[in-house]
């Protein structure tokens, strides 16, 4: 339910925009800060909800629903399945889940029908106070099996409970978020086949699909944040997340203080390749989660610290598909300072496990530029073993840099350098929801081909990358992407490069969309690098009406970048800031102009980042 006219009091506290769930209370404090809690669960900030329900029971020591609120908070949620939890972890938050639930329901006879559905679905979550089998090392595979089997368990007995409910109260929008995000959990929101986009049937997606369609044709729909996120949520992976486009656009603005939830929106911005919708969307979020911290005025070493690293990511990440290398690197910095070393050492949950990946995309951006002199000077971490993805990241991109520094006949002794960096990396370390160490292992392939390359082996180079891309395109989806080096941008300037024409066009199509081979979620529509890659197989293919119609987003495309788009990747050691002349030269031959004098000035002026995002 959600009433315009019910806006919460200025009390000082956050903006969390309009949204309001009557519940069973006398007390307006409660009632306040029910509707808080609620908000924070949706934009999962777990602990600042949490917060919030129990200052519903300080106002209300009856109200059955702030104790549903804790039960709702303290344990498993949509975001973040039981096999995510650390052992301490679940053991605390399965005994306070399902004190809080049980206390819900001794209170449940006060409350409304929906409200005591409500209650009755969070106990059935939650059918014990402690899990039944512990679970001491992620290597006691027996263990593992037996708790995820059992936790599995739980997770069907309340989307099954929940389903009651909806059908019970379908007319009522938080309802169908629950339901939404109980059956999406059922299927870790693998809701669509990941090569066809279709939906997976086990998923029950066209459910979950049928559902959150007939709610956003209600009346409130439109300013729920919990349901437009269910709508970004389900269709991301799909073959047509433009679907949720309005829903995104409407998400945006609507809880000024919950970063994630403004992050949310810009998911669909990357999928339709509007990198600088991304950019300005997540700057906000960065801005709003820098609120809370301040505000906050305590250490949070909860899982929250991942929800406040996603929008740096994510700027990082559509900054590099757009070129933009100064944004990339100041927002790398901004991250790393946000991130203090302490906050790493903290061992419930083991932040390390979930962020320490962050210091790597540094990395990233320098090897996405071409700045290999940087790169081969980079220095280790201090604490290595702390910083162990960075370490074996930047050894990785060192054996890059060799290769374009012309550095290729050191034999197998600096690659192994890498190889003792890679095994150093613990397997339980995170690039979430990947293994750390499974990204870079999927990079060694492109490693191998791009040595091959700089030594004249083009066929075994043109080979590795292949293979390379293979293991691309079977990594589970993630946005962003915790591998931001797209294999074919190196695979297309490569075959440019050797005059295969042809193929480099096949690939740039592949990867800006343009065929609709590679699914929707793999595609990087928009991005200059492969927009430059085909409009050069274009014209020297002849196809010059498709390279015309390139013409205008290539040109936007290459004003926002701060260095010279002139291929789709930076095989050797060129990268440099671009000049005014460089980007009117570059606009000159875009335009296709005999007349250089037709190229103003304005046309051709440096980027002024900060505005554009």
């Amino acid at each position: 339910m959600n009433d315009k006219t019910a806006a919460l009091e200025d009390d000082g506290y956050f903006n969390l925009g309009t949204y309001h769930r009557p519940i069973t209370t006398k007390s307006p404090d409660a009632q306040r800060w029910f509707n808080r809690g609620l908000i924070w669960a949706y934009g999962l900030n777990l602990q600042e909800a949490s917060n919030c329900f129990e200052k519903v029971i300080q106002a209300d020591p009856g109200c059955a629903m702030g104790y549903w609120g804790l039960a709702y908070t303290r344990g498993l949620y949509h975001d973040k399945a039981w096999r995510a939890f650390d052992p301490e972890e679940a053991k605390l938050g399965i005994r306070d889940s399902y004190n809080a639930s049980r206390i819900a329901l001794k209170l449940a006879g006060s409350a409304s029908p929906v409200e005591q559905a409500l209650i009755r679905a969070i106990v059935a979550r939650y059918p014990h106070s402690a899990p039944t089998v512990e679970v001491l090392t992620e290597w006691d595979l027996d263990a593992v099996e037996a708790a995820e089997k059992e936790y599995s368990e739980w997770d069907r007995a309340y989307a099954d409970s929940i389903e009651a409910v909806y059908n019970q109260f379908n007319d009522d929008l938080d309802i169908v978020v629950f339901y939404a995000e109980a059956l999406m959990n059922l299927a870790s929101g693998d809701m669509w086949d990941p090569n066809s986009g279709d939906p997976l049937p086990e998923a029950r997606t066209l459910d979950v699909h049928a559902a959150v369609s007939k709610a956003l044709a209600q009346k409130g729909a439109s300013e729920h944040p919990g349901l437009l996120q269910s709508h970004i949520r389900l269709m991301e992976r799909s073959r047509t997340p433009e679907v949720a486009v309005h829903s995104a656009n409407l998400l945006r603005d609507l809880v000024p203080d919950s970063g994630h939830l403004i992050h949310v929106s810009s998911i669909i911005d990357i999928l339709l390749g509007e990198y600088r919708s991304a950019i300005t969307a997540n700057i906000a979020a960065i801005k709003a989660d820098a609120k809370y911290v301040e505000k906050a005025r305590r250490k949070d070493t909860s899982l929250n610290v991942y929800y406040r690293v996603k929008p740096y990511h994510t700027v990082i990440y559509a900054a590099m598909l757009s070129g933009q290398s100064r944004l990339a690197l100041d927002y790398c910095t901004r991250l790393e300072e946000s991130l203090p070393v302490e906050l790493l050492e903290t061992e419930s949950p083991p932040l390390a496990l979930w962020v320490e990946f962050c210091w790597a995309l540094r990395i990233h951006v320098l090897v996405r530029f071409g700045r290999w002199d940087e790169v081969s000077q980079l220095a280790l971490p201090d604490q290595r073993r702390l910083f162990c993805t960075t370490v074996a990241t930047i050894r990785w991109a060192q054996r890059m840099a060799d290769a374009a520094l012309g550095i290729v006949d050191d034999g197998i002794e600096r690659y192994m350098v890498f190889v003792k960096a890679l095994v150093r990396v613990p397997s339980a370390r995170l690039t979430y929801p990947h293994k750390s160490r499974l990204l870079l292992q999927t990079a060694i392939s492109l490693l191998s081909g791009y040595r091959e390359y700089c030594k004249g082996n083009f066929e075994e180079a043109f080979d590795l990358v292949r293979q390379n891309i293979e293991k691309e395109d079977g990594l589970v989806y993630s946005q962003p992407w915790g591998w931001m080096l797209p294999a074919r941008h190196v695979y297309g300037a490569m075959l440019l490069e050797q005059g295969r024409v042809e193929e480099a066009a096949q690939i740039y199509a592949e990867d800006l969309g343009l065929e609709g081979t590679l699914p929707r979620c793999r595609q990087h529509p928009n991005n200059v690098w492969a927009l430059r890659g085909y409009y050069e197989c274009l014209r020297l293919l002849g196809r010059t009406a498709e390279a015309k119609m390139l013409e205008l987003p290539l040109r936007l495309a290459t004003q926002i970048a701060n260095v010279p788009i002139q291929s789709s990747a930076i095989l050797r050691n060129s990268a440099k800031e671009a000049s005014a002349e460089e980007k009117k030269a570059a606009l000159i031959e875009e335009k296709g102009f005999a007349e250089k004098e037709k190229v103003s000035a304005e046309d051709a002026r440096p980027v002024d980042e900060s505005r554009d995002s």
